[in-house]
């Protein structure tokens, strides 16, 4: 989902790295679901992307939400 929203954002996993001060790995790991991000990291990066972090949690309830239903 942060990786969607970056692409529409015209960002490289370079651009969201420098501006949180972190390797480009640490956006690559997220994105790719190597790593988890902590809720200070997810605002962090979300202000980065000029997102509302409300909107993209209920996004992500939504999202997991049809995903557990299917599998029952």
């Amino acid at each position: 989902m942060l990786g969607d929203l970056r692409k529409q954002k015209g960002m490289l996993q370079q651009d969201v790295a420098d501006q949180l001060n972190r390797p480009q790995a640490f956006v690559s790991k997220y994105e790719s679901a190597v790593r988890r991000l902590d809720m200070v990291e997810f605002l962090d990066v979300v202000a980065v992307l000029g997102a509302d972090p409300i909107q993209l949690l209920k996004h992500f309830i939504v999202q997991t939400d049809k995903v557990r239903t299917a599998q029952r």
